[in-house]
């Protein structure tokens, strides 16, 4: 009877330790996440990844509220920390290289450009958990990964006046211009079930009230929007008059730069967006010069999308989250 009871002890005391919140944590920081190519991804490293590129808003939550979104996004997020230990594997096997001087010129331009001393640099890499060398390593993969961009990708793209001549025949474009709109979106899907519409208006007017108290556009939609655009900072970019709903248009004519819409729906479900920045009706020359940027973003992102493609067909990924 004694060897039992000191057996439950035991075991009780184990189960108490395994679910210490600082025991826990390390074991799950242990943990191996994926293998991409025989090199290891551990559980923290993509904790890091995600703080390291959360909002503000985000950070300022408590534990369970920022582990919960970090739990809901971390499968998003794995696969993009796939994608950058196989863009940097890739440009190994190129023989790209960073110097040591690329990486002090990005440092101290990113200095000059936050106005920030080495004090300030290193005390704002201490609140996000880095040290100057881990600092310095991203960096160094950063430009990595952008040096193989270039070279595999973007020095292949070639935009001809013939090919910005039929993009505005084919769409028959007025080279008079139009307005553009930058916009961010909160956005959910259109329920099949109409009881549902009631519930994401209430949703959608808690989230307005929300962003009348102050609370950041971005990590709301973060926390909330069903759009692919919330992982980017819910920004839709430049968008140009002629592109948009009906709907949109109606929205967004009262509204001036830093306005936030009331919920709308549209065929395609409910929508809030915030108008960023409204840009009036270009030149002949420069809406040229739009179009042509925009057939260089499209080639990239088609190209883009082919070489990640390309690269993981390739590869030995094993996922184990």
């Amino acid at each position: 009877m004694i060897r039992r009871r000191v057996a439950d002890l035991l075991i009780s005391i184990f189960v108490l330790l395994l679910f210490h919140p600082a025991i826990h944590a390390a074991i799950l920081l242990d943990r191996v996440v994926a293998v991409v190519n025989k090199e290891v991804i551990t559980w923290s490293e993509l904790y890091r990844i995600m703080e390291s590129e959360a909002s503000e808003q985000v950070k300022a939550l408590n534990d369970e509220e920022r582990n919960k979104i970090f739990k809901n996004n971390e499968a998003a997020f794995l696969e993009k920390l796939i994608d950058m230990k196989l863009q940097i594997q890739e440009a190994g096997r190129l023989g790209l290289q960073v110097r040591e001087e690329e990486v002090k010129e990005a440092i101290e331009n990113i200095k000059k450009k936050y106005q920030m001393t080495d004090a300030a640099l290193e005390e704002s890499l201490k609140k996000e958990g880095l040290t100057f060398e881990e600092y310095k390593k991203r960096l160094s993969d950063q430009i990595l990964i952008s040096q193989s961009i270039n070279h595999q990708i973007k020095s292949k793209i070639v935009i001809t006046d013939e090919q910005v001549k039929k993009y505005i025949e084919s769409h028959k474009l007025s080279l008079a211009g139009e307005e553009e709109f930058r916009l961010k979106q909160i956005f959910f899907r259109k329920p099949k079930d109409d009881s549902r519409r009631k519930e994401l208006e209430e949703k959608a007017a808690m989230i307005v009230q929300r962003l009348k108290g102050g609370e950041d556009f971005s990590a709301l939609a973060w926390e909330y929007s069903e759009d692919p655009s919330a992982k980017i900072g819910s920004d839709l970019g430049y968008v140009k008059k002629s592109y948009m709903a009906k709907e949109f248009i109606d929205v967004l004519s009262p509204m001036k730069a830093g306005d936030v819409s009331a919920p709308f729906w549209t065929d395609q479900g409910l929508h809030i967006i915030k108008l960023e920045e409204k840009i009036s009706a270009k030149s002949s020359d420069e809406q040229k010069d739009s179009i042509r940027k925009q057939l260089e973003e499209e080639a990239f992102a088609e190209k883009y999308r082919s070489y990640i493609k390309s690269l993981r067909e390739n590869a030995r990924i094993e996922i184990r989250l």
